[in-house]
């Protein structure tokens, strides 16, 4: 049986339910690996039809959080970023992203950038999936088409990220 957006937000909301922290974004995370592994799912959010970078699919109403399709055409890569106040889980569904995740060593000050330095780099495939709480930094980098399915603690579009650069 498919596994549907109805189920998979209702799972989403019901784990917000039952802690709202990072326990409960766990298991967000592994609803949401389930999603990436459902062709039906995939076929009906991030079919061919669906050529948008970025798609907002749910938006829950008592906790704010967003369930979003991606789909990167060619290839990206972002700077290392965090995600403000907020969380976010990424989950790949076609293609490969190379995620690194960073560690602050100065912060963004007067202007300036803040200085990180590399803790480790993995490649996610179909069905990985990786939780991002407030401030945890990291880049992802495609060198193809991708496509994800996103989660974010709320949307973040227009949320103010400090910038940060590689340490020398």
């Amino acid at each position: 049986m498919s596994y549907t957006l109805e189920q998979l937000s209702a799972d989403c909301h019901a784990a917000m339910v039952e802690d709202n922290g990072p326990a409960g974004r766990e298991k967000i995370r592994g609803f949401v690996s389930k999603a990436c592994l459902d062709d039906d799912f995939i076929a009906t959010y991030l079919g061919p039809d669906n050529q948008e970078e970025r798609k907002i699919l749910y938006q829950d109403p008592d906790f704010g959080f967003c369930i979003l399709a991606h789909v990167y055409i060619g290839a990206k890569a972002s700077t290392p970023h965090d995600h403000g106040d907020y969380w976010a889980i990424y989950s790949q569904v076609e293609g490969e992203t190379e995620m690194t995740q960073w560690k602050c060593i100065e912060k963004p000050a007067d202007g300036n950038p803040g200085k990180v330095e590399k803790v480790k780099s993995y490649v996610m495939k179909r069905g990985d999936a990786y939780v991002y709480n407030e401030g945890d930094l990291h880049s992802p980098r495609r060198e193809a088409t991708t496509k994800l399915i996103r989660v974010e603690g709320r949307n973040l579009l227009g949320t103010k990220r400090d910038k940060y650069e590689v340490a020398a």
